[in-house]
């Protein structure tokens, strides 16, 4: 392979670099056309999709994303598609590909639909666009088709195993009845469809157009250096990090039909130039929903290992060239067919949080304490209260982040796997699907303590005013807080709690498939808090002071955790308590 001085010396250095930038806004622009043409807000307004551009080898080049634990699952269906069909034999220009595989092909979960659409320039192929969108309904025993008490994965909807949904343009009309036929909200689910194909369509048109303003040779020595580029800054950084074995263990809540808690474990080796994650002697895959598989592990890995090596890059398989990951067949991490996955995160995001645990102590610049971890998602299906249309509520939840190094916890953010996302306005919400919000405001209570504050959850409350609704809710890490470093205090946990018409309260539950409700019945969702970072008496006195004025923790905690007295009527610092003197004597 040739280096990147090679590269400039055979090629125009400026001209490599128009040609790289070119390529990144491809993926930029196929994003923004999907989000532009969709029908579901789970697409245009949480932004639950990715798109992007790989080479004739499946190698991702430009990834325009939403979804962190979607990084680099697009070049996993690509390359499953390159090993089903052969190039010019049973690839053409004009096909469209739909793969919805959890077990391969960068599978997730059902309800996450993949396209590919091969591009062609001179009659050659040059490489491939895709993309990877959340339907609203794909079908299956739940509305919104992932649940959190399925069995086997066929109970979870429609199963898309890297079929043809365009041949040479024309559309396979037979399938779409199929999808049309097999889903609750079909205008939804084939709108966002045709958005996708659309979004496609403009990957291949500014790759063609690519192509024809520059030389093959040229684009083709600038994918070279875009992926060289990845992996060099990635060594970069690796070197920089303290070599050696690190390990942590941790468990998952449970899957749903009332099994576990299960253990899991990573081992994390760092060398110059290797970053490899060995989680074998995790739990083997369980009965219910929560298990994951190979790819959605990879990705997540993948979220951890950008945020350690460079936040910023630009993401491409490059840069993904010295990290490797290890687990066992079977196990929680690599379901095997016909395991239940719909609720995958909850497994993918714990592999990623096992190695921050790992690192965190090692890594303070880098990485904060743990983090409320889970999609907290939230599936509500009912009848407009005015219209007396059928909808369906399916969004994720904001909670909070760990503090790290010099820094408050981030509050009411979603979790990493989530990544940039939204969830849907409440305005949108009650105008939408004739519910009524009747708070939404920060969870302030169990903050991780520390010399530096987890952040804040959110509480968000849905009020149905319909005779009857029914609300699927996962809310994982309800059983285990998210973990401090450096003698920071664990966060809070995720739960929800149901407020009756009657004045009855039931909960707090972590999740619940089709809890029924009734007209003025109030869905309290709650999500948890970040755990803390450094020793609680190491936080400044004056900030502890301005801390229970805004009210995020009280005047007690302050004394209790803080050792930090504070009246409670002018919030005016009074005095510090004989252990924390003691304490910061001792610290210095």
């Amino acid at each position: 392979m040739r280096d990147i001085n090679q590269l400039f010396k055979e090629q125009d250095p400026f001209t490599l670099e128009i040609v790289k930038e070119t390529l990144l806004s491809i993926g930029d622009e196929m994003f923004v056309t999907l989000a532009r043409t969709s029908m579901s807000p789970i697409i245009y307004e949480v932004l639950d999709f990715a798109c992007g551009i790989t080479d004739k080898k499946g190698q991702l080049l430009t990834q325009g994303n939403g979804i962190a634990g979607f990084i680099g699952a697009l070049s996993y269906m690509v390359r499953d598609v390159l090993a089903k069909y052969q190039p010019n034999e049973d690839i053409f220009p004009g096909d469209v590909f739909i793969i919805n595989d959890p077990y391969g092909g960068g599978g997730s979960h059902l309800s996450d639909v993949g396209l590919v659409l091969p591009i062609f320039y001179d009659n050659e192929l040059i490489g491939f666009s895709a993309n990877k969108a959340h339907w609203t309904e794909v079908g299956g025993k739940d509305p919104g088709s992932f649940t959190n008490d399925s069995t086997d994965i066929f109970q979870e909807g429609l199963q898309f195993p890297n079929i043809k949904l365009m041949d040479r343009g024309k559309i396979n009309q037979a399938l779409v009845e199929m999808i049309q036929i097999n889903v609750r909200f079909p205008d939804l689910s084939l709108g966002d469809m045709w958005a996708q194909i659309a979004a496609l369509r403009i990957g291949e048109k500014r790759m063609i157009e690519l192509f024809t303003k520059y030389k093959k040779e040229t684009v083709n020595a600038s994918i070279e250096l875009l992926l060289l580029q990845g992996e060099q800054m990635a060594l970069k950084e690796l070197e920089k990090l303290p070599n050696g074995d690190y390990f942590a263990s941790n468990y998952i809540d449970g899957d749903g039909l009332g099994n576990g808690p299960f253990y899991i474990q990573v081992k994390v080796t760092i060398t110059d130039d290797e970053f490899i994650c060995d989680f074998t002697g995790s739990h083997r895959q369980v009965p219910g929903p929560v298990n994951c598989s190979y790819t959605t592990l990879v990705t997540d890995v993948r979220t951890i290992f950008l945020a350690i090596t460079n936040p910023s890059q630009d993401v491409n398989d490059g840069v993904f060239r010295p990290m490797k990951v290890i687990t066992e067949k079977g196990s929680i991490f690599s379901a095997e067919r016909p395991a239940p996955v719909s609720n995958y995160w909850e497994s993918g995001s714990s592999g990623g949080d096992l190695i921050c645990e790992a690192l965190a102590p090692v890594l303070p610049g880098r990485l904060n304490a743990a983090h409320f971890l889970s999609v907290c998602s939230v599936v509500l299906a009912s009848k407009h209260s005015e219209t007396n249309e059928d909808y369906i509520i399916v969004e994720p939840s904001v909670g909070g982040w760990g503090a790290g190094l010099g820094q408050d916890g981030a509050r009411g953010q979603f979790c990493i796997g989530d990544g940039e996302t939204f969830n849907i306005p409440v305005e949108i919400a009650e105008a939408r699907y004739g519910i009524a919000i009747d708070q939404y405001k920060l969870n302030c209570d169990g903050m991780g303590a520390g010399e530096y504050i987890g952040g804040a959850g959110v509480i968000r409350s849905y009020r149905v005013l319909a005779d009857e609704a029914t609300s699927t809710i996962t809310y994982g890490r309800h059983k285990f807080a998210p973990w401090g470093v450096n003698e920071g205090e664990q966060g809070s946990t995720n739960k929800f709690i149901i407020h009756k018409n009657n004045g009855e309260v039931d909960g707090p539950y972590g999740m619940y498939a089709r809890y029924p409700l009734k007209k003025g019945d109030v869905l309290e969702l709650i999500t948890g808090t970040g755990g803390g970072y450094g020793h609680p008496f190491l936080r400044k006195k004056e900030q502890i002071q301005q801390d229970v004025k805004n009210g995020y923790f009280s005047v007690e905690d302050a004394q209790e955790k803080y050792g930090v007295v504070v009246d409670s009527t002018t919030f005016n610092f009074v005095k510090e308590t004989d252990e924390r003197i003691l304490f910061r004597k001792g610290s210095k």
